[in-house]
Formats: structure tokens, C-alpha cells, sequence
């Protein structure tokens, strides 16, 4: 395989008229430069240059060849000039996955809103509750509740103070009772969550630093969260859901917390990638609008 340092040798050396110069010119020894022109015509096939004490001169082959080299060498740094240039933008192809409540019922529309604000931004979204690989996968970018399972990923915080609450609609609760404590929940028709294939069906709660858990049951299963919280606020069972996919059916009184003296687990919003090479001027926009956004959303009343 042809090396790109081989070929920036032999053009500075057919420039400068001298093996020795190109070396310098390089802040390497004449026995590398000397190599780097052995390795690259053994490639070829070619003898490129005709070398004496005193001169060097480019032979038919090395003549011929010289153009190509030159355009190589052009072409790869017109590539890293544009993979600079588009690190310094908000433009693009962005790849994001996104889970299913949350993408359809808030982050639709803050999406919406980023790109009438970046409009040379293309996005392809992925709506799925299922974990995406983003080795395997082509996402760039996922929004994902809880730490990912996988440490060399990097997530970057987006709500890190959300958590789940245990919550049902009014009709439900006035026909069925509300729990008071973990327990009672066993008592009724809980909705419970198929997330990649394991079925979660184990309620955490925290009072006064007191870790409980609850094994809970009912007759509705789904892999789809946006499903769960439909069943929720139709009257069916009582959801654990993050609180920012049911804050607005909260506020609306379409839905109501239960369990209020506990503490539901940690579900940190995070926006996670590869690694931090893929932060760029887009996705960092990106979290950006979207950390502001949440916290407003939040904290409004």
C-alpha cells in the first residue's frame, strides 16, 4: 500500500531538485527520505528518479507519476479542510434516536424548532424504545433515560434530576382506591414495560433514604413506553413512567401521582455518542437547545 508520506517525499523531492532538501524540509535524515523513495517505487513497480552525488532528476515514470502525486496529496488535504470547516458549522446529516413518549409527544417539536433554527441541518430520526448499538447501528447521536450499560460511551447530561413516578388517571383511581405505600401496589393492575426484550417488573421507591421494591403485576404488557402512558391516562392501571413523559397529562389533571411521600428511581435524561470526537458544532446546538428547552418545560407551572 502506497503511503502518504512516501508520496509527500517524492513530490518535495522532485520540487526541490534534491532528496536531501525534501528530508529537511521534512525534519527527517536523508536515509528516511532515501527509504520512504524505495518503499514508494517498489510499489510502483518504477524507477521515479535518477540520483547522483550532486543532482536528481525525475525519469519518464517519475515524470509521468509526479501529477498523480500532486493530486493525491491536494485531495487528501481538501478532505481535512472540509472535516474542519464542517466541524465549525451547524449543518449536516444527523442520525438521532430517540425513545418513543418522548420523541412523539416533546421532542417532535423541539426538533422541529432546531432545524427552522439551523436549516442546513438534515435529520433522520429513529423513534424506538429499543436500545440502538451505536457501533453497529448508523446513529449518531442517541436520547436515552439512565446511564448507558456500555462505559465507553459518553453521555452528556440533558434532565439529570428526572425520575420515574407511579401514576394513574382520576376515573381509575376513584374506581380502584390509591395506594399508600409500595406494597398496595400489588393490590392493583399495574402496566408494566418490556424494554429490549426484559420485562421490568420491579417498582423502586426511596422514603427518607429507605430503598424499597415492589414486585407488581397486571394484564397489560407492552415495548412501547408511549403505549404504557396511553394505557395510564385511559383508566387501565397504574404506570411508572418519567415524569417528563407524564408532566403534561399531570398538570392537564388527566393523570395523578401516587406514592407522593416516595421518591422514584433515578431516570436522568442523557444525550449520548461514541465519543467526544462526535461532539460537533451540531449535535453540541443540538443539546444545547434541548437542555433549555427541558428545564423550561419543567419548571413551568
Amino acid at each position: 500500500m502506497i503511503r502518504l508520506e512516501d508520496l509527500l517525499i517524492f513530490v518535495s523531492a522532485a520540487d526541490n531538485g534534491s532528496l536531501s532538501a525534501a528530508a529537511r524540509q521534512h525534519d527527517i535524515t536523508p536515509a528516511v527520505a532515501s527509504a520512504a523513495m524505495k518503499r514508494l517505487e517498489s510499489e510502483l513497480g518504477a524507477c521515479l528518479l535518477t540520483r547522483s552525488t550532486r543532482s536528481l532528476r525525475l525519469t519518464p515514470d517519475g515524470e509521468r507519476y509526479l501529477q498523480y502525486a500532486r493530486n493525491t496529496l491536494a485531495e487528501v488535504n481538501a478532505g481535512r479542510d472540509a472535516v474542519a470547516h464542517g466541524r465549525r458549522i451547524v449543518g449536516g446529516n444527523l442520525s438521532l434516536s430517540v425513545p418513543s413518549d418522548l420523541g412523539r409527544n416533546l421532542m417532535c417539536q423541539w426538533l422541529d424548532e432546531f432545524q427552522s433554527l439551523h436549516p442546513a441541518v438534515t435529520l433522520q430520526v429513529r423513534i424506538s424504545d429499543r436500545v440502538a448499538d451505536m457501533f453497529r447501528q448508523p446513529v449518531d447521536v442517541a436520547i436515552r433515560y439512565s446511564a448507558p450499560e456500555d462505559s465507553s460511551l459518553v453521555a452528556l447530561p440533558l434532565a439529570p434530576d428526572n425520575r420515574r413516578v407511579a401514576c394513574a388517571s382520576p376515573d381509575y383511581l376513584a374506581r380502584h382506591g390509591r395506594p399508600r405505600t409500595p406494597a398496595d401496589l400489588r393490590q392493583h393492575n399495574c402496566l408494566r414495560y418490556l424494554l429490549s426484550d426484559t420485562l421490568h417488573t420491579r417498582w423502586s421507591f426511596i422514603k427518607e433514604g429507605v430503598l424499597s421494591h415492589v414486585a407488581v403485576n397486571g394484564d397489560r404488557v407492552c415495548d412501547d413506553g408511549e403505549m404504557v402512558h396511553r394505557w395510564a391516562a385511559n383508566g387501565h392501571g397504574i404506570a411508572y413512567k418519567s415524569r417528563l413523559d407524564v408532566l403534561a397529562d399531570l398538570r392537564s389533571g388527566r393523570l395523578e401521582t401516587v406514592l407522593d411521600d416516595y421518591d422514584g428511581e433515578n431516570a436522568p435524561l442523557n444525550l449520548v455518542c461514541t465519543h467526544r470526537r462526535m461532539l460537533s458544532p451540531t449535535v453540541t446546538a443540538l443539546r444545547e437547545l434541548l437542555v433549555e428547552r427541558i428545564g423550561r418545560y419543567m419548571a413551568a407551572r
